[in-house]
């Protein structure tokens, strides 16, 4: 299936459920979340498809690969994994849960800021923080890995790799159900972000970005 660019295909190929996303067990709140995130409009840069959701992470689950293209070039990449257990979850404090990997390629100079890692996970709270989400128990990681290429390859300049992964409890709201759109608007504002693509609203100094290069695909 080929990848939507700004908005998400209506295909159920995304879902897992005990008998998928059209079954008749699949609760009605997270069959209203999963509509949701199909009717998301997000930015035209972000091509997006639904993708097998990991299992037995919990009953029911929904999950969106997307990329952030620029021509033939990938910028970055990332997975979206909506979670849902209807009897509610300790850890998360919740029935929803959202998890997320995003992965871009950095330039040299960029990777040897020792602030990057704290800089990168407030590009996400802040794009929940921006688009108005209340959210609890987010935790997650920023991870930094390095490429040195030789022999045969060492013409190639070294490549560091950065990739955030990460969870978060989003609120929810009337029936039980939270804004998923709006938390997949704000993810897709990270993934743009990491990119190195300007805010699509008006211009703002105190944004920082990463320099645009061609990100590695996730698997």
């Amino acid at each position: 299936m080929a990848p939507a660019q700004g908005h998400i295909s209506g295909q159920s190929d995304g879902a897992d459920g005990k008998d998928g996303a059209e079954g008749g067990s699949v609760p009605p709140a997270f069959r209203s979340a999963v509509d949701a995130l199909r009717a998301a409009l997000l930015r035209p840069e972000l091509e997006v498809e639904p993708t097998r959701p990991p299992k037995r992470l919990a009953p029911h689950a929904y999950a969106l690969e997307a990329a952030v293209v620029d021509g033939e070039d990938d910028l970055a990449d990332g997975r979206l994994v909506l979670l849902h257990d209807p009897d509610g979850h300790e850890a998360w404090q919740g029935t929803f849960r959202l998890v997320t990997l995003v992965r871009a390629e950095l330039e040299p100079e960029m990777a040897a800021d020792p602030l990057l890692p704290e800089v990168c996970w407030s590009w996400l709270t802040g794009a929940l923080e921006a688009r108005g989400l209340f959210y609890g128990e987010a935790g997650g990681t920023v991870t930094m890995a390095g490429s040195h290429y030789f022999g045969a390859l060492e013409t190639r300049r070294p490549a560091t790799q950065i990739e955030i992964r990460a969870s978060w409890t989003p609120r929810e709201g009337r029936g039980g159900v939270p804004d998923t759109a709006a938390h997949l608007v704000a993810w897709g504002d990270l993934l743009c972000q990491i990119a190195g693509l300007p805010p699509s609203g008006a211009p703002d100094a105190a944004v920082v970005t990463l320099p645009q290069r061609r990100g590695p695909q996730v698997p």
